[in-house]
């Protein structure tokens, strides 16, 4: 805490004197009070919360977390360090707000985004100087295009901050969500929150719905309304990583239209050869390498010997010539 802070006497203050609903100086977005309940249990509240007077009680300044925290352990008073209403103005003291819990505890990336947003709409500080000065506070490299992104996921629906921070979604998906209406981006919502993606997944998912979009004069919310892609996510027999397989195989389609086509024409030629059982031919995933691949299966010296004569066979055979040329096609 500044030195100044720490120049006020701390005092009692009874919870009911504070006003919880004035978040003018919160950035907290789900915080985790688990471990600071436990903490004040066993030993206390170790450093006092930091209120400014106003008319009719006090507003926290600094200590949101610690102040939820003693009303859920049924506290009714806290130890805190009072500002006088015109002692500083509320920009120092949002600032000196923001210095003290970076010391104390740090900030997840929506806390940054709300607390950028803050500075500029709130406090009305020149958007040069919060890149010059917050930025580098937050860890973040000082350009527009970071404060850009941070001010877009500011304004993003809860349900998207909540999933920014749980799966650790990078600045560049963040981008790409900036770019969606708010229908569609709860539409993607919907899709993406029972696959298992990554961040490559993600980012491979994102791109394929807008290209979709665009190349098919759709939104994206209509797109994953489709009914193969929510009988996919319906089907509860099937884990996330199936399920992101399938869906990406019907993005893919609707995204390759020529692919799509080239899986068809490949399946039936394959089962125009009637290979055995034991005989597996496949083209590359999607088509995205060239090529042919395959499998066989024997337990005998004679199941191994038809298998050979019948791969020998292939050679004399057009379909096979054709799922040769097939499997060299190009996505459009």
């Amino acid at each position: 805490m500044s030195g100044m802070a720490e120049m006020k006497p701390i005092q009692k203050m009874p919870l009911n004197q504070i006003d919880l609903m004035d978040d003018t100086f919160s950035v907290n977005y789900l915080p985790n009070l688990q471990s600071l309940r436990s903490s004040i249990k066993e030993i206390g509240l170790i450093q006092p919360v930091l209120l400014r007077k106003k008319s009719g009680g006090y507003q926290i300044v600094c200590g949101f977390r610690r102040v939820s925290a003693m009303k859920e352990l049924g506290k009714s008073e806290i130890e805190v360090r009072v500002f006088e209403e015109k002692e500083m103005d509320a920009f120092q003291l949002f600032s000196l707000s923001l210095h003290e819990n970076l010391t104390t505890r740090g900030f997840n990336a929506v806390e940054k985004a709300i607390a950028l947003e803050k500075l500029i709409h709130r406090f009305q500080i020149h958007p040069d100087k919060v890149i010059k000065t917050f930025l580098p506070l937050f860890s973040l490299e000082p350009n527009e295009k970071i404060l850009n992104t941070y001010l877009s996921l500011a304004q993003m629906e809860d349900e998207i901050k909540t999933y920014v921070l749980k799966e650790e979604v990078s600045r560049s998906n963040i981008r790409r969500l900036t770019g969606l209406t708010p229908e569609d981006r709860m539409a993607i919502l919907s899709l993406i929150s029972p696959l298992k993606l990554g961040e490559n997944r993600l980012r491979e998912a994102l791109t394929l719905l807008e290209e979709i979009s665009r190349r098919n004069q759709c939104t994206v919310r209509e797109i994953v309304q489709r009914p193969e892609i929510q009988t996919i996510l319906s089907q509860k027999e099937l884990t996330p990583s199936q399920k992101t397989e399938r869906v990406k195989k019907v993005l893919m389609d609707l995204r390759y239209p020529k692919m799509r086509q080239l899986e068809e024409n490949f399946e039936k030629k394959r089962k125009d050869l009637n290979l055995p059982s034991n005989i597996s031919l496949r083209h590359q995933p999607f088509f995205e390498g060239k090529g042919l691949k395959v499998e066989f299966q024997f337990e005998t010296m004679e199941e191994y010997r038809s298998i050979l004569l019948s791969l020998s066979q292939l050679v004399a055979k057009e379909e096979f010539r054709e799922m040769i040329v097939l499997s060299k096609g190009q996505r459009t």
